[in-house]
């Protein structure tokens, strides 16, 4: 069988001759990869005809590339879920993406970096494998099971709910505050939902933080007031909703090494909130940032002198550096 593409003359035509078409077997995993970000499995391409002696021959000419064992990328160009897809196909039958791989798919949760495992959960007993975090379930319903950019992943609900399980309070409250307002939901749907649904890890959160009241500003709308300040101060502007020591911070001044971050809702004057924030302060210190925390009563009451402490902090912060 030839390796070539098929735009490569035959060997022995001429100049004007029509390109040979593609072998059917390449054809046939050409239109498996396409419809998956450019990733197959070994059992997919067997099941469609291609023999065993095909696949290995494609290895060897570097037209198939090794992801997991049995799961390969399809020529040289990875779609932009091929990792996550890869993964699934790699824990078998049944497998989705979850966790913070589904809340970055579905806009809960900032994506993560590439170093990071793929979530994957699992009905099964799985063998670890590299760049995969697998997370056993007994069961997951038909209705915990979605498509989303042609990935296999958890509904956004059970997504939602696996990262209250997983995240500390404010990342869920985040991923609460996206949820909402993507309009994946309504609030009283979600509650009907946590009442229907089995006892599970982060239902208890997420229950908290519905019956909690709206806050005066959303958390999206004090991120935007807050950078409107930085600006307006002509301080220099920080990234937002990034990855720092393992966590998604609210800003992110990388150069200086300092972090602010915005405290508001009611929920975070429990005892079980504090803690998740001085033990987040705690990780993000020992990584050698400065955190900074805001209120969004003193972003819309006191912007000035906000401003001011922000930029006297920041000036610290580099002279230190310096």
């Amino acid at each position: 069988m030839r390796s070539e593409s098929s735009n490569t003359p035959d060997a022995g035509g001429e100049c004007g001759d029509s390109p040979r078409p593609a072998p059917p077997a390449e054809i046939v995993a050409r239109d498996l990869a396409a419809g998956q970000h450019g990733v197959v499995a070994r059992s997919q391409l067997i099941g469609a005809g291609i023999s065993s002696a095909t696949i290995d021959r494609w290895l060897g000419r570097g037209r198939l590339r090794t992801l997991h064992a049995g799961v390969y990328l399809l020529g040289p160009v990875a779609g932009p879920r091929a990792r996550e897809m890869a993964a699934v196909l790699a824990c078998g039958k049944g497998a989705v993406v979850s966790h913070w791989s589904a809340g970055a798919i579905w806009g809960l949760s900032a994506p993560r970096p590439p170093s990071d495992p793929v979530d994957v959960t699992v009905i099964r007993r799985d063998r670890r494998r590299a760049g995969v975090r697998v997370h056993r379930v007994r069961s997951l319903p038909a209705d915990d099971v979605a498509a989303a950019e042609d990935v296999p992943v958890t509904s956004a609900a059970r997504t939602l709910l696996d990262l209250a399980g997983a995240a500390d309070v404010r990342e869920t409250e985040r991923a609460l505050e996206r949820y909402l307002t993507l309009q994946l939901d309504t609030p009283s749907a979600l509650r009907a939902m946590l009442r229907l649904s089995p006892p599970r890890r982060g239902a208890a959160r997420l229950s908290e933080l519905l019956d909690g009241g709206p806050p005066a500003l959303t958390r999206s709308e004090a991120e935007e007031r807050f950078l409107h300040l930085v600006r307006r101060g002509r301080l220099p502007v920080p990234a937002t909703n990034v990855m720092a020591a393992g966590y998604e911070v609210d800003f992110l001044w990388r150069k200086h090494g300092f972090v602010v971050e915005i405290d508001g809702h009611a929920f975070h004057a429990t005892r079980r909130a504090f803690e998740s924030d001085r033990r987040r302060d705690a990780v993000l210190a020992a990584a050698g940032f400065h955190v900074v925390r805001v209120t969004w009563r003193q972003i819309t009451d006191e912007p000035e002198a906000l401003l001011v402490r922000l930029g006297r902090a920041l000036l610290q912060v580099e002279r230190r550096a310096t």
